[in-house]
């Protein structure tokens, strides 16, 4: 069997080693700003992309409403979003980027780019939309909420 079975050229190897790279370099620029990958998704799901309601944030980021729930708990207690009750009803909020919650996005916004240009720059425009393209093609059908990402 050990003949058989090669670590190093398996597909779930290969991409969890590139994900752990890449969260890694990303974790490392973030830290400078206080920010985790979780926080910079919630920034830029809200501040970027209109996603204002906690299922839809959990559906946005593709984790557990839990997980969810718990971050935005934080990122309030750290000023970088506000909820607001949507029409006086304490069930219903919305969630808001702070200003502290804009800058952060505006500096996070610059590292992402340059992490996402470092690893793409790596590809000609045809592999890496074939490589997009299989990613989503692997991930089709697997509707899983992760406890974390």
């Amino acid at each position: 069997m050990s003949e058989s079975y090669t670590l190093h050229n398996r597909i779930g190897f290969k991409v969890t080693r590139l994900a752990r790279i890449m969260e890694t370099r990303l974790e490392k620029q973030l830290a400078v700003h206080d920010i985790t990958r979780l926080q910079w998704c919630v920034l830029r799901g809200v501040g970027l992309e209109n996603v204002s309601s906690p299922s839809k944030l959990a559906d946005y980021i593709c984790v557990a409403r839990p997980v969810v729930s718990r971050l935005l708990k934080s990122m309030e207690e750290q000023g970088l979003i506000k909820r607001v009750d949507i029409d006086d009803d304490k069930r219903f909020t919305d969630i808001a980027l702070t200003e502290l919650g804009s800058e952060k996005l505006r500096i996070c916004h610059a590292l992402v780019q340059e992490l996402n240009q470092h690893f793409s720059g790596k590809l000609d425009g045809e592999t890496y939309d074939r490589l997009m393209a299989a990613i989503d093609q692997l991930t089709e059908g697997e509707d899983v909420r992760l406890t974390r990402l």
